[in-house]
């Protein structure tokens, strides 16, 4: 392992404390993208997209014929306070009780903050909100893809084994930029920096990434990695990371692993907030390039903890025996 990866794992590892506090008479002036001693922006800190857990991908029905600049402050205020009280009402059938007596862990979800949510939808290009069509090639290859099966949705279809499970409920990975898109819970990130690299912890799944800046070329093509290999630049203020080498078996949506892109602006727009901008570019799927963003948020009270899958995943063998189970009381009919 070169020594920038073991340097930078090991910060990660042992990163600690928040962003610096700032003064009251700091506060009144105009903000300035702080720096880290050696010169870059500074992007350190503990961050959060919990806000935004029920904030649709795409442009809504609702908001029909809009785009994201043409939605008011109002209309905003009131689609998030909605979503807040949908997704309350919708809590008490999680456990599976179609009459919402029993729940389901809704303590551990990240669903009380919604209202708090900034972002009508994700999508900001192409305007009307919507990912572009997929190609011929990019649907069959989704329709060749090998089935899925989520496991917490009935008996059917049965998991013959682990892998009909997803690389989430395996506890192995939740891919690029999927990683860092908004789940039930565990929406928790650590960004810490050195010179020469930049880091992020994502809590969910305890995956690591180690961004490379400098203009070094990507590793050689026979090598692939679940969050692919990525090469960061700076561009003012904004970091840029540009990741490619993707395996198929975690792929954006089914992307070509061959060609995908993924060009990522991480944007430190004020002192408790970055705009994360993702550009999805594969021309063997979508007919263009598409682009989402979604705020992370400062919050110093929720740092990212263990997050121990593999060693508490009871979920997959129960799923799995539960099948097993199903297929035996099937057999003796």
């Amino acid at each position: 392992m070169t020594r920038w990866v073991c340097a930078g794992l090991v910060a990660l590892a042992a990163a600690a404390g928040g962003l610096r506090a700032q003064t009251p008479a700091q506060s009144a002036k105009a903000w300035v993208v702080p720096r880290t001693s050696w010169g870059d922006p500074d992007l350190q800190g503990n961050y959060t997209n919990k806000y935004e857990t029920s904030t649709p991908f795409e442009r809504p029905a609702q908001f029909e014929g809009r785009r994201i600049e043409d939605v008011t402050a109002q209309e905003l205020a009131e689609a998030v306070r909605k979503r807040q009280q949908d997704t309350l009402d919708r809590a008490k059938f999680l456990g599976g009780d179609p009459e919402g007596r029993i729940g389901n862990s809704a303590e551990f979800r990240d669903i009380y903050e919604i209202a708090k949510g900034s972002r009508p939808w994700f999508v900001t290009d192409p305007p009307d909100g919507r990912v572009p069509p997929l190609t011929p090639e990019g649907r069959r290859r989704l329709a060749a893809a090998p089935r899925i099966v989520n496991g917490n949705d009935g008996p059917d279809p049965l998991p013959a084994g682990p892998e009909d499970l997803s690389l989430w409920n395996r506890c192995i990975t939740r891919g690029l930029p999927g990683s860092m898109m908004p789940g039930v819970y565990g929406n928790s990130y650590r960004i810490v920096q050195g010179p020469g690299w930049v880091g992020i912890l994502y809590e969910m799944v305890h995956e690591a990434r180690v961004i490379r800046l400098g203009g070094n070329p990507h590793v050689g093509k026979a090598i692939r990695l679940d969050m692919g290999d990525a090469r960061g630049r700076w561009d003012g203020n904004a970091l840029v990371v540009e990741t490619t080498n993707f395996k198929g078996r975690s792929a954006f949506r089914n992307a070509n692993p061959d060609s995908l892109r993924l060009v990522e602006r991480f944007t430190r727009s004020a002192a408790d907030r970055i705009e994360w901008s993702v550009t999805v570019d594969d021309v063997s799927t979508w007919t263009r390039p598409w682009t989402f963003v979604i705020p992370l948020t400062v919050n110093d009270a929720e740092p990212v903890y263990e997050y121990a899958c593999h060693e508490g995943n009871y979920g997959l063998r129960n799923i799995l025996s539960a099948a097993r189970a199903v297929e035996r009381e099937r057999g003796g009919r």
